[in-house]
Order: C-alpha cells, then sequence, then structure tokens
C-alpha cells in the first residue's frame, strides 16, 4: 500500500503500526497528493491511503486521479473531519474508503484489508451524514471560476484564465452566490468547499 499524509509524525507512526501487520507492506509514504500519484505510477500499490487536507494537491484530488489513471488502485481516505462535503466529494471521486483518524488502529487496518478485498467502508460515524448529503447546485462552468476565486483570483483574472468575458464572470459569480446563499464571493468558497463541490 501507499501512505500519503504530510505530517511526518503522523505518516511516521502509520508506517510503524502498519508494518506490523505480516499481510501488509508499506511500498512508499509521501507528503503530499502530487508524490502520492506519482509514487503510486511507480509502485502500483493494491491501496493508496490519502490524507485529505495535504499541500498542493488534496487526498480527494489524488483519490480521482488515481482512479483514473491506475484503476487497479483503491483509495481509502483518512481524514480528522468528516464534514459532509468532504464525504460528497470522496464519493464522487470514487474511494472505496472514507475513514476518521480518531478511529482505533485496529479499525484502519481492518479497513485497508476490506479495501483490498474490494469491498467499501465508511465510518460507522459517518453514516448518517451520508443521507444528509445536499445536491450540488453548481454547474462545472461555475465551479471553474470558483476555484479560481477560491486560488485569490480577481473576476478580471478569472476571465482570463478561462477564456471569458468579465461581464460572463461576473454573472456566473452572481448566480453562485444566488445558489448557495451566500453573502459574497469568500462565503460562497466557504459554502462550496464545506459542501464538497470544489
Amino acid at each position: 500500500m501507499l501512505l500519503a499524509e504530510d505530517q511526518h509524525v503522523i505518516r511516521g507512526g502509520l508506517v510503524a503500526l502498519l508494518g506490523l501487520e505480516p499481510d501488509l507492506e508499506v511500498v512508499a509514504d509521501v507528503g503530499n497528493g502530487s508524490d502520492a500519484v506519482n509514487a503510486a505510477l511507480v509502485h502500483r500499490p493494491d491501496v493508496a491511503v490519502l490524507d485529505v487536507d495535504m499541500p498542493g494537491v488534496d487526498g480527494l484530488t489524488a483519490a480521482a486521479e488515481l482512479r483514473d489513471r491506475l484503476p487497479a488502485c483503491r483509495s481509502l481516505i483518512l481524514t480528522g473531519h468528516g464534514r459532509p462535503g468532504q464525504l460528497r466529494r470522496a464519493l464522487d471521486s470514487g474511494v472505496a474508503g472514507f475513514l476518521l483518524k480518531t478511529a482505533p488502529p485496529d479499525d484502519l487496518v481492518a479497513a485497508i484489508r476490506k479495501v483490498a478485498a474490494g469491498e467499501r467502508v465508511l465510518d460507522p460515524s459517518l453514516a448518517v451524514t451520508a443521507w444528509d448529503l445536499a445536491a450540488d447546485p453548481l454547474t462545472p462552468r461555475e465551479k471553474d471560476v470558483l476555484r479560481l476565486v477560491a486560488e485569490g483570483a480577481e473576476p478580471a483574472e478569472v476571465a482570463a484564465r478561462l477564456h471569458l468575458s468579465a461581464g460572463t464572470v461576473r454573472n456566473h459569480l452572481t448566480a453562485i452566490v444566488a445558489k448557495l446563499n451566500a453573502r459574497g464571493r469568500t462565503d460562497a468558497v466557504r459554502v462550496a468547499k464545506e459542501s464538497g463541490w470544489i
């Protein structure tokens, strides 16, 4: 398996813990999503255990890329927060498992084995959350606009990068704010991130 976790102490502890299991082998451990994808393409693990919040490419984006580029590698997401948006994005990314970091070590080991065996795993404390997932109201283009705004781009830069007119970007932002019942662009970014839509 491959392990991606940006916090060195946690990653080292997980590598040591998993190394105690006779049927599990960590073939690579990395600190960000880009390195996770690259290492997976080299080592071709059966399972990638990915932290959600990593610098650069996050775990959910890495899981989606692994699904497309290395379908035999199944992803198990680890997170410190069980927000509905993360769970929504995880399901949309085709992950095989979603587990909280507060789970007991035995649960993590069991989850890895289940994911490797082709099963799906959802942290029991998140089962009710799964029912509360709201449908994504944003169009793909609105998501493109909002992702760039989330990166700090101003409307003129968004227009240039997406090859749109400034008026079209303003119209998209107005529609996004209205759809998300947000107070403005910054609030719309927050709502969309918490909901897992961007």
